[in-house]
């Protein structure tokens, strides 16, 4: 096959990284008992338990739509509701999955700049209308960092979390790009989560360097009852579970959860300096994490688009670039160069038709 230059449209077009590799190769050694019932599933658990300094309970799924929807849908029952940011990824990129596994759970959805709630923003909306006739306010869930790459601060979650507790409401996290986060702050993971007062985190792992998997951790053992029947049940319990932890092994034990998210930031801080000024082009939001939203003409999309670079507007109109665990330093510098030709080009053209 031949293999296309690199891409930063997405950073799950990133392949897997070595440590999560080596790790599913050692467990693909030998027998073990099928259904969560072996020893790497145990391992990885007790990982997550040390890093997250906290008897947690600790549950594998596939993907990120299935952790946040069984995780959402744990908190409510069908008649009940969650306050999430317009552009939060449950409401926009999960074909109404949160809405199908909770039978019926609505979304309540604030307009919120940069894609982060804010306390006034939940207060809102769960007290706006408290009769009969209107889905009850139960959850609150954030992204960290948000569709747009910014990452709350541990006071922000704090000051969610507050008023969560006072409102009778319990905080989610959906932390497709945990790692990234944590990497930004220079936190620890329990210090963003259940210090700060989340009560269930999807920790991710397809985007930071695995093939497939997301860990769903509860801080509050009473709220993952009977949730391994709710994971059977959406087909979410591998036969195989070994191969869904033992990458998160490999991932925990060395560290490189937060050395890849650490690098990935790294590369979009690299590509936004190496841009800093460019006449005609401006970021769209702070560059806080591994994600970097440019607003430019669409003369200059385009002759980005001519050079070959892929790239999402999905968000704003703007070109969002995403870095993954292996972003390669020489590939950001010649996207940088081909990113100043194209306006250089553009404005050419312009002044060619003036």
């Amino acid at each position: 096959m031949t293999q296309e230059p690199q891409q930063f449209a997405s950073d799950n077009y990133a392949g897997i990284c070595p440590a999560a590799w080596s790790a599913m190769d050692e467990a693909n050694r030998g027998y073990v008992s099928a259904y969560g019932e072996d020893p790497w599933t145990q391992r990885a658990s007790d990982c997550f338990r040390t890093l997250f300094e906290m008897d947690c309970e600790v549950f594998f799924a596939f993907n990120g739509t299935a952790a946040n929807s069984l995780a959402l849908a744990a908190l409510c029952q069908s008649y009940h509701s969650v306050i999430c940011s317009s552009t939060a990824h449950v409401e926009t990129d999960e074909c109404g999955a949160p809405e199908f596994f909770s039978n019926g759970s609505k979304l309540l959805v604030a307009q919120t700049e940069g894609g982060k709630l804010t306390p006034a923003a939940v207060r809102a909306l769960a007290t706006g209308r408290s009769d009969i006739h209107f889905p009850k306010p139960r959850a609150v869930t954030i992204t960290q960092p948000t569709e747009t790459g910014q990452v709350y601060t541990l006071d922000e979650i704090r000051a969610l979390s507050a008023t969560c507790r006072e409102l009778g409401l319990r905080l989610h996290m959906d932390g497709a790009r945990f790692a990234n986060a944590c990497a930004s702050l220079g936190c620890s993971p329990a210090e963003m989560t259940w210090k700060s007062g989340v009560d269930v985190l999807c920790f991710g792992g397809t985007k930071n360097g695995m093939a497939v998997g997301e860990a769903i951790l509860f801080f509050d053992h009473a709220l993952a009852e009977d949730f391994d029947y709710r994971c059977k049940q959406a087909g979410q319990l591998a036969s195989k579970m070994r191969f869904l932890a033992a990458p998160w092994v490999g991932m925990l034990e060395s560290g490189v959860w937060l050395t890849n998210a650490a690098h990935a930031n790294a590369c979009a801080q690299h590509l936004a300096g190496a841009i800093a000024g460019l006449p005609g082009v401006e970021p769209m939001f702070p560059v806080e994490s591994n994600a970097v939203f440019l607003r430019a003409p669409e003369a200059v999309l385009d002759g980005l688009r001519a050079r070959g670079w892929r790239f999402y507007t999905f968000i704003g109109g703007g070109a969002r670039f995403m870095f993954a665990w292996d972003a390669d330093a020489t590939r950001v510098d010649a996207l940088a160069r081909d990113l100043r030709a194209a306006v250089e080009e553009a404005r050419g053209k312009a002044t060619l038709a003036a």
